[in-house]
């Protein structure tokens, strides 16, 4: 893949929306897109359409111009941890099933002495808001948090780490059809002393990420569950021995990796190539909007369809529909 961009914020929003910046319009992000057309479609679940696991991005808004109700849902917390649960989805301490129940016929006691003053509908936009919450706090739908359901050879094959932890959760929410699910691994940054980071954090990632694939693949999910794995660029080829850094790897954009696979991917190739160095792009370049409109493509989303605007701007689903972009094209050869 290649995108050119060192800074954190810009190429984090290259790859996680699959657009160019601009001063005109904040693009949504690949997961509020899909979670807006599979909202208008086939998901009509309890769950949020779009959870992050354990924190939204942070680096931009990612639902844009879309609007809040398809910002990610951050579950925050640790799902390692023995009394996890998802912030906003359990109920306050000391409220029992039946207190919440009086609370609630309460509750639609006041609203029906103000529904003869709601002259704009807000009284029941407001009560769908609090019914879908009410199905996450009392409700079946949270059970998908509760990772204690799980077998505990299940959880050890994941591995009783945070982010071992994280997948496991993200499978389950899979298994709930929940259409875009995000997890965000922080610590690759290795400016300094990168060498110790890997040791420590590859053999974790390698252990639950194949754990993953394995798992949706038994349970018959993977062919309909697109997996991607990577970051917002690449590390440095060459290695910043000098202090402060004492075998650091920096920012880089020209020229990285990233992984696909289910969802219509095929497995077992590569597309394109790096030079000897692996400093640039030497065939077949990848660019994050050919990706986004891959994912698109193999989730039935038109990448070159149009998005709704709140001020009627003509904005697209991928900038390949503008034509306005450099690009490889979708990757027809790894479907």
């Amino acid at each position: 893949m290649t995108h050119g961009d060192d800074g954190h914020e810009t190429a984090a929003y290259k790859m996680l929306s699959g657009t160019m910046p601009s001063a005109d319009l904040v693009y949504p992000s690949i997961g509020s897109v899909v979670a807006l057309k599979k909202s208008q479609s086939s998901y009509h679940g309890a769950l949020p359409p779009f959870v992050a696991i354990t924190r939204a991005y942070g680096r931009f808004n990612e639902a844009g111009f879309l609007g809040n109700d398809y910002k990610a849902f951050p579950t925050e917390g640790d799902p390692n941890n023995k009394d996890f649960r998802v912030q906003g989805i359990a109920a306050p301490g000391g409220i029992t099933a039946p207190r919440q129940a009086e609370r609630r016929g309460l509750l639609a006691a006041v609203d029906a002495l103000d529904a003869d003053l709601d002259k704009q509908g807000e009284i029941q936009t407001m009560d769908s808001y609090q019914q879908k919450a009410l199905a996450l706090i009392m409700g079946d739908a949270k059970e998908a948090f509760n990772l204690g359901a799980e077998k505990d050879e299940v959880r050890e094959r994941y591995g009783r780490t945070h982010h071992g932890q994280a997948l496991l959760l993200a499978r389950r929410l899979v298994e709930r059809e929940v259409p875009f699910i995000t997890i965000n691994w922080d610590g690759w940054d290795t400016h300094t002393a990168n060498f110790e980071a890997m040791k420590r954090m590859l053999p974790e990632m390698d252990k639950s990420f194949s754990v993953l694939l394995q798992d949706l693949s038994e349970r018959g999910l993977l062919p309909s569950t697109i997996v991607t794995w990577f970051g917002e660029f690449g590390r440095t080829p060459k290695v910043s021995w000098e202090p402060p850094w004492n075998g650091g790897r920096h920012h880089y954009g020209a020229c990285f990796s990233a992984v696909v696979a289910g969802g219509g991917f095929k497995g077992g190739t590569v597309v394109g190539a790096s030079d000897f160095r692996g400093e640039h792009v030497k065939d077949r370049p990848v660019y994050p909007w050919d990706l986004a409109a891959s994912m698109y493509q193999l989730l039935g989303i038109d990448p070159m369809g149009r998005l709704p605007h709140p001020q009627g701007c003509v904005a697209y689903v991928t900038p390949l529909a503008s034509g306005d972009v450099p690009s490889g094209g979708i990757l027809k050869e790894i479907m």
